[in-house]
């Protein structure tokens, strides 16, 4: 479907990958239709260059929290809004093949009769040039 497509590609924008004091960050857009719970994120995960993540972590407005630990996390991913993911990584200037693996819980949608809510498995990738110039956006961090 071409609405799949379309969210799929402006999920990992050309300047998703950027430099941090502590390594380097993957701003992600909400593949979905609708504004979710953070705590309908599950299991990221976050693989730079064929090698995963450690430690990952996401960033919640001036705090950083462990990916393990969204369930509890009260703020809410807008579909305008990026989603930080930190890792603590160097990277050489120049394109590195990202991909960001997750479920999303969609809550107000039932799996089947007798089912818990739908989970809808998520794979994003691109080759991202490290700290590209901003694309012009109304798009905020998560927060």
């Amino acid at each position: 479907d071409k609405g799949d497509e379309s969210r799929m590609q402006s999920a990992l924008r050309d300047d998703a990958l950027t430099t941090t004091p502590t390594g380097v960050a993957v701003r992600v857009g909400l593949p979905w239709i609708r504004s979710l719970p953070l705590a309908c994120l599950r299991e990221p995960v976050l693989t730079i260059n064929g090698r995963a993540v450690a430690n990952l972590r996401v960033g919640v407005g001036d705090r950083s929290v462990d990916a393990s630990a969204l369930l509890d996390e009260t703020a809410w991913w807008f579909a305008q809004d990026r989603l930080v993911l930190e890792a603590d990584l160097e990277l050489t200037p120049g394109r590195h093949d990202v991909v960001v693996e997750f479920r999303l819980l969609i809550p107000y949608l039932m799996a089947g009769p007798g089912g818990g809510p739908l989970e809808l498995p998520q794979h994003l990738e691109a080759s991202l040039q490290l700290d590209h110039s901003p694309i012009p956006s109304v798009s905020l961090d998560v927060a």
